[in-house]
């Protein structure tokens, strides 16, 4: 099982590769019905063909979700906090069949000027393909809760039959971000 980590845990330099994701034509065609994005250069592989990319490629939306989503699925987790953003550049296209992966590292990490309790994470991060090209890259900015944060509780459910006091451990700390709002 792997560990997620509180912001103290997180290590300035520290990094990590995602597993790798296949982008399909069943895959561009679900985000395009999802979205209602059906721009032809992403469904329509004859006007496609008639394009500077001579295929259709993923949506440039679809590459950030699939980068977010490769991130949750990788062996560095934080406890789950609040995304603050993306900064985030298509650099080259993504094509049908594409196997891409994400390499992402701990850039900086600051205290929460505005909530006690929180830091947040800077992660540089790129989306790579097959090839070894980077076709998408940026930074993700997360905040987290800190390990000694005082408003965190153990979960109920955690609490064995035979004890009173429940575990706690990040992944089964009570998500108290999720009920406590914090602006950053």
């Amino acid at each position: 099982m792997i560990e997620e980590k509180y912001w103290d845990d997180a290590v300035v330099g520290e990094s990590c590769v995602s597993p790798e994701y296949e982008v399909t034509e069943a895959r561009v065609m679900a985000y395009a019905d999802l979205t209602g994005d059906r721009t032809p250069i992403h469904t329509d592989e004859d006007y496609a063909r008639t394009t500077p990319f001579g295929t259709r490629v993923a949506h440039g939306l679809f590459g950030l979700s699939i980068a977010d989503g490769l991130k949750t699925q990788s062996d560095m987790r934080f406890v789950p906090g609040m995304s603050l953003g993306w900064e985030w550049r298509f650099v080259a296209p993504i094509k049908l069949g594409d196997k891409v992966h994400v390499f992402f590292r701990v850039g900086s990490k600051r205290e929460s000027q505005s909530q006690p309790g929180w830091g947040i994470v800077f992660l540089p991060s790129e989306l790579i393909n097959q090839r070894g090209e980077v076709v998408h890259k940026g930074e993700h900015r997360l905040m987290i809760p800190m390990r000694s944060a005082t408003w965190l509780k153990p979960c109920p459910w955690t609490a064995s039959a035979s004890s009173t006091t429940a575990t706690t451990s990040p992944a089964r700390t009570c998500r108290a971000a999720w009920r406590r709002w914090a602006p950053t």
